[in-house]
């Protein structure tokens, strides 16, 4: 392990991530340089090459390194580290396992999963990626992963895995995957109130199918079935200067407001009890706001870390009561991280390509619909 890649391993157990003996070893020992060859997009928006100054120390940030842009937006990554280890650490894999992997983007988490000991089939609807992370692989020496080009909805027909991983964000959960890798667990970040909060999921293809929640997330979206709308979906993202303008209506509850973390956990809750939440820029606030959106898509009711609550547009007095609403359940719940909730997928989607959906909740012997 080089002194940069030491370096590297401490800074993601330093951001929290739970790392054992073997994903430690397994971040020390994989080259993440090796899978970004093509470079990566710097967060001011130009392009970083290898061999540019200060590359190879951004490549080992904890940090998410965007490889692929189309029209401006990203469509391909390698996702941060410290997520990465986490949603690995749900997985629970171990020496031998066969593991399907849906996104394989750089192939630099496949790479991880063969340090582990699993043997990985990678799936991506881009080719071009998919033939970048085989690139890498080999570049890597690393020969026993399949990256395959083809819809990841249909997984790996005909084959049978011990876990799944989906680096992608998805709206439910193909039976593919659990026909393919069930009893599971499925680790897979599962869209809920515009972010993608993992789950860990485990059931069969034909149910029932439950979930536990692992942590906060947010990943690109994937296309196809795997985002079809369904009864408990929340509006999209909020694009930036399409809100009205916003005032405050209710002042703060908390003398100190809550951390990044005890955010995400009002915020899960939220998506929960209103199915209007959502995730938008608040202007001249944060740029990333818990909102309960209108049917306009340009007002409601905005939910800051403080416990304040902003408001606007033409229907602003009920998104503001519906605000103040959810506040009061989360303080009387004792503010319950998302980890304390159990889930109950149901299918829903497109009759024709069905995908089983986040439908009812349950904390404290109470459930929510």
């Amino acid at each position: 392990m080089t002194d940069l890649r030491r370096r590297f391993v401490e800074q993601i157990r330093r951001h929290g991530a739970p790392l054992t003996p073997e994903l430690a070893e397994a971040f020390g020992a994989v080259p993440r340089e090796i899978f970004v060859a093509q470079g990566f997009q710097r967060r001011d928006g130009t392009w970083a090459e290898p061999g540019a100054a200060g590359f190879l120390e951004t490549v080992y940030q904890d940090d998410v390194l965007v490889t692929k842009v189309h029209e401006g937006l990203p469509v391909s990554s390698s996702s941060q580290p410290s997520l990465m280890a986490v949603m690995l650490a749900a997985l629970d894999v171990r020496p031998g396992h066969r593991v399907l992997e849906i996104g394989a983007g750089t192939g630099y988490n496949a790479a991880l999963l063969t340090a582990l000991g699993a043997e990985v089939t990678s799936v991506d609807v881009q080719a071009d990626v998919a033939a970048r992370a085989r690139a890498a692989l080999t570049r890597a020496r690393i020969e026993t992963v399949r990256v395959l080009a083809g819809d990841g909805y249909a997984g790996a027909p005909g084959e049978r895995f011990d876990r799944a991983i989906v680096t992608v964000g998805v709206a439910g959960v193909s039976p593919h995957w659990l026909r393919q890798a069930g009893p599971g667990p499925i680790v897979a970040p599962v869209e809920h109130a515009g972010t993608h909060p993992v789950l860990a999921i485990r059931g069969a293809a034909e149910g029932p199918v439950t979930a536990t929640v692992v942590c906060p997330s947010g990943f690109m979206t994937a296309a196809g079935p795997l985002t079809a709308r369904h009864a408990r979906a929340h509006p999209h993202p909020v694009p930036p200067d399409t809100l009205a303008a916003f005032a405050e209506t209710a002042p703060a509850r908390w003398a100190e407001p809550l951390d990044a973390y005890g955010y995400r956990d009002l915020w899960y809750a939220a998506g929960v009890w209103n199915t209007r939440a959502t995730h938008a820029a608040i202007p001249g606030r944060d740029g990333s706001t818990l909102v309960l959106l209108d049917d306009t898509g340009t007002g409601g009711a905005a939910i800051l870390s403080d416990g304040s609550v902003m408001a606007g547009g033409d229907h602003a007095p009920r998104y503001a009561a519906e605000a103040a609403e959810v506040l009061d359940r989360w303080d009387a719940a004792g503010h319950p991280p998302m980890q304390a909730w159990r889930i109950t997928l149901r299918r829903a989607g497109d009759p024709e390509a069905p995908i089983w959906c986040p439908a009812v909740w349950e904390l404290d012997q109470a459930p929510a619909r």
